[in-house]
């Protein structure tokens, strides 16, 4: 463990609370001091919630440490029973309160509650907060599942559980709506959700159904991988995160269920990610150099919409989830970067410097880095703020989850046209940087200082026109000696290109004539300028 301004996971008692918090009829008693009760600001500020999570700490305060902090836990264990009431009872301690080694557990046991109680062993120093969420739930389905069998006779209709969102995860509240969209689309019954909005009873309900579907590995995969030892479950672990992803995913379903795929939920009406992305207008971002990091579920499927559905480079790749490590590496090696595996986002910011991409998508951390760096940035992946649990519905699964996609990573970069128009009105007499609001008076010091600007424009305008109308085989010298001058046939040449990019290819070509010292500036030198900067 080390001390850090900003952190990708909590530790593993976080990830436990997240849990807790997703489901219904259940209570976590937290054995942990003042200070680390810091949950109602996790849920009801960043989440939005509108209900305190069901949370109880018991708060003991160095004072205690000299007495009996084992007593003080079975009381606030009994008393949370008795008001709330839960189907299911956590109980765990905080990294701080796990050095005291009171074994909440073990009290928990003694104390005779006529509710379940699943003992939760968090070992802080070693484990982090995805980590913490995964064992949480994979506890609680054992405790709850265990004595359930599978239905002596299997229904016909075909059903599944959906597994993995969880309080907290990214756009999971609205990816859930698309995904028992398309599940629902296939005639397969949904048996249960969870661990969100699920009860303990809900849990136990699970075997029941013939397949699982784990939409968030870091979540589900080691409750889903018991299942399908013990009961014999299936699972299919394709997060269905762009277009050509929600094609497999439904085609997976599909194969576990033995039903097939009505044709019209593949018409491309459904989805727009892949007609925009073949317009003229987005073909002027095919090549942009992209940057992802985040958990591995979102950031391998961001590499792959990027690279597949996008026409992106990706110029790096990592994680912070170091237990799916694998799977990111593997994803590197597909697009020839080197992955990057870390918990420090000093070590992605340096990085993404590296890097030198076009577009960071990240977390909340990489959106602080590219700001910084003045690069556009969209999150695509926990640990986020409050801005990235919307009002409005913003799925990334799905086929409308790539709609969304395709907003949210192309509207922050610079499309063409927009990129031309702001070279083509820099040096404008009306619209350089220094002149004022053109519906504004001209009188008055302020539009004299935006008088003179347009002047000094108009006065260089007038320059370049005469040099563009100088005679046949006339040199054309600049004011600035340190620059090449240009051959009539040269500017001739130039003045063939569009007027809005005319002054950039200019301004490259003197650039590169006087990097390789040639000068005057020919034909010849204009094309090769023009090569040397097209690679």
């Amino acid at each position: 463990m080390e001390l850090t301004v900003w952190t990708y996971e909590g530790p593993p008692h976080v990830g436990a609370m997240r849990i807790a918090n997703s489901m219904r009829d259940v209570h976590f008693v937290l054995h942990a001091p003042q200070g680390d009760t810091y949950a109602d600001l996790l849920f009801t500020m960043i989440e939005r919630n509108k209900k305190r999570p069901p949370v109880t700490y018991t708060t003991f305060q160095a004072r205690d440490l000299s007495g009996d902090t084992a007593e003080i836990f079975k009381t606030a264990a009994r008393d949370a029973v008795e008001r709330f009431k839960p189907q299911a009872l956590l109980v765990g301690a905080s990294c701080t309160a796990e050095l005291i080694q009171d074994d909440p557990g073990g009290l928990a046991k003694t104390l005779g509650l006529n509710v379940p109680v699943v003992p939760l062993e968090m070992p802080s120093y070693q484990k982090k907060e995805n980590w913490g969420a995964a064992e949480t739930f994979y506890r609680l389905v054992r405790a709850c599942a265990s004595g359930a069998g599978k239905p002596e006779t299997a229904p016909e209709q075909a059903s599944c559980n959906i597994l993995g969102p969880s309080s907290l995860g990214f756009r999971n509240r609205d990816d859930i709506v698309e995904v028992v969209r398309l599940v629902e689309a296939l005639g397969v019954r949904i048996n249960t959700i969870a661990p969100m909005d699920a009860t303990p009873a809900d849990l136990a309900r699970i075997p029941q159904a013939h397949f699982n579907i784990v939409l968030y590995p870091e979540v589900a995969d080691t409750a889903a991988r018991w299942l399908k030892r013990q009961f014999g479950q299936e699972m299919i672990a394709i997060p269905p995160i762009g277009v050509g992803a929600t094609r497999d995913f439904v085609s997976a379903v599909a194969g576990a269920a033995g039903v097939d795929v009505p044709a019209e939920m593949f018409a491309t009406g459904q989805e727009r990610l892949s007609w925009y992305s073949a317009s003229i207008d987005s073909n002027y971002l095919t090549g942009k150099r992209v940057f992802v990091f985040g958990d591995a579920t979102h950031a391998v499927a961001a590499a792959r919409i990027a690279s597949e559905e996008l026409g992106f480079k990706v110029c790096g790749l990592g994680t912070y989830s170091r237990e799916f490590a694998r799977d990111v590496r593997e994803a590197a090696a597909k697009y020839g970067v080197e992955p990057l595996i870390s918990d420090n986002h000093l070590d992605v910011e340096d990085a993404i410097i590296a890097a030198q991409p076009e577009l960071v998508l990240g977390t909340q951390m990489e959106r602080h880095a590219a700001k910084r760096l003045r690069l556009p940035c969209a999150v695509i992946s926990s640990p986020v703020h409050v801005q990235d649990f919307p009002a409005r519905y913003s799925p990334q699964m799905g086929f409308e989850g790539a709609n969304v996609i395709f907003d949210s990573w192309v509207h922050p970069l610079m499309m063409g046209l927009e990129e031309h128009l702001l070279q083509m009105f820099r040096g404008d007499f009306e619209f350089h940087d220094d002149a004022g609001s053109s519906h504004l008076s001209h009188g008055g010091p302020a539009s004299g200082h935006n008088a003179a600007g347009r002047g000094e424009a108009v006065a260089d305008a007038a320059a370049a026109e005469a040099r563009a109308h100088a005679p046949a085989g006339a040199q054309d010298t600049v004011a600035n000696d340190d620059q090449p001058a240009w051959t009539s046939d040269a500017e001739r040449e130039l003045r063939k290109i569009p007027f809005f990019v005319r002054g950039k290819a200019r301004r490259n070509t003197e650039s590169y004539a006087a990097q390789n010292g040639l000068n005057p500036i020919t034909i010849e030198t204009l094309y090769d300028a023009k090569a040397h900067f097209g690679r």
